[in-house]
């Protein structure tokens, strides 16, 4: 029996790793409308985690010839996870953690940003040394993040109308975190996800408003407006690869920003303090060229993360729920891809509704990490039991760490 349930449509088929996971109706109903685009290269992948989405569903894989959807890679581009394996062990951890939780969030910015000013706990009133180095640092194309942002603006200015250089670094609201995990070995792994910020959502905002701008031009009737997409050859669809790749990096350099300002906070609390062999930094909802079944094709991973053959990829569960690191098999009718996490299993608000702070408070015991109504949506309740999850993609990675949190910090 396949790993995978094949689903036909009216377009491509639909190879979903979903066995043992529930799967909403209007995530069915929105892959069935991208099976159904013209451009789409032999099938759509879906992940277990799988769940409503913009236009196309968060865990599905698109592979596109000759075309771009802007609202499937979404806007926070290149959002993702990276992990760092370190020599500390539990017991050489305090028994009140909410100190070390302090530390790190006052080490990086997090939460919404409001004004910009001293008083944004989520952004940066000026940008520190370390941002202002990598913000000039080349990292894009030759280019300097800063020069690179420049460049795109010159051609698109209301993409420069966003916080940039004061997002570098920080780590934002909703379901991104750091955490401080123990993995099965007793050490401790530092893990955090997080993307573009402000910049990479003004990108995709505005490309995705050009795409349905293009469509409208165009008479093209689509099943969704947010399937609008860019052709390729056309000067839009140029100009969104740039950005888009130039978001990605930005996204990339966020969470090495924002990692070593943690392991710094490490190193100046615990002697002899090492970073491991380990280390892990991958996108999760971003686009790319890459070559599957002989042609080359522009593969959007919403809320996947690339898992080729010994490729190395994060899986986090939830605040109270295990996480992995994953080797990739390398499964081709996957577009050598797996899920990004559990999925949510019902949407924010209906969370608030259902799930109280106490409910959270159980769900998390033994963690250090805020327990108030502010973070009730995140809850694990509202999210797809992680166990599951990786069963149904037993064929796409194999495990190779377990971690469990011990400090989650969220904006």
């Amino acid at each position: 029996m396949s790993a995978y349930e094949v689903i036909e449509t009216g377009g491509v088929p639909i190879k979903a790793w979903t066995r043992g996971v529930p799967v909403e109706e209007v995530a069915a109903k929105q892959l069935q409308n991208v099976a159904g685009m013209p451009f789409i290269h032999k099938h759509v992948a879906v992940m277990p985690d799988v769940h409503w989405g913009i236009g196309a569903t968060v865990g599905s894989v698109i592979p596109c010839k000759g075309a771009i959807i802007p609202a499937a890679v979404g806007v926070d581009i290149g959002c993702g996870m990276m992990a760092v394996q370190t020599n500390l062990t539990s017991h050489r951890l305090p028994d009140d953690l909410a100190p070390l939780r302090s530390a790190i969030e006052k080490a990086v910015p997090h939460g919404r940003t409001h004004r910009g000013g001293p008083g944004d706990r989520g952004a940066w009133s000026d940008a520190p040394a370390d941002v202002a180095r990598a913000w000039t640092a080349r990292v894009h194309k030759g280019m300097s993040l800063g020069d690179g942002l420049k460049a795109i603006v010159e051609r698109h200015p209301k993409v420069g109308k966003s916080n940039n250089v004061n997002h570098l670094g920080t780590l934002g609201s909703g379901n991104h975190f750091i955490e401080a995990c123990l993995d099965e070995a007793d050490r401790v792994w530092v893990m955090l996800h997080s993307g573009s910020r402000g910049v990479g959502n003004r990108i995709g905002t505005y490309f995705i408003e050009k795409a349905k701008q293009e469509m409208r031009r165009r008479g093209i009737d689509l099943p969704d407006k947010d399937l609008a997409y860019l052709e390729e050859g056309s000067e839009l669809f140029s100009d969104y690869v740039l950005a888009v790749g130039w978001a990605q990096d930005f996204a990339r350099v966020n969470r090495e920003l924002m990692m070593a300002r943690i392991l710094d906070v490490l190193s100046g609390r615990f002697r002899d303090f090492r970073v491991g062999e380990t280390a892990v930094n991958c996108h999760h909802n971003y686009v790319a060229l890459e070559e599957h079944f002989g042609e080359r094709v522009w593969v959007t991973r919403k809320g996947a993360v690339r898992a080729g053959l010994g490729e190395l990829g994060i899986i986090p569960g939830s605040m109270g729920e295990r996480s992995f690191i994953v080797l990739g098999k390398g499964n081709r009718d996957s577009f050598l891809s797996c899920s990004h996490g559990a999925g949510r299993r019902m949407s924010r608000t209906a969370a608030k509704k259902r799930f109280t702070i106490e409910d959270h408070a159980k769900a998390t015991e033994g963690v250090e990490c805020r327990k108030d109504s502010g973070v009730i949506d995140e809850t694990p309740g509202a999210y797809k039991d992680i166990d599951a999850v990786m069963a149904a993609q037993a064929d796409l990675v194999e495990t190779v760490h377990t971690l469990k949190q011990v400090i989650c910090v969220k904006g």
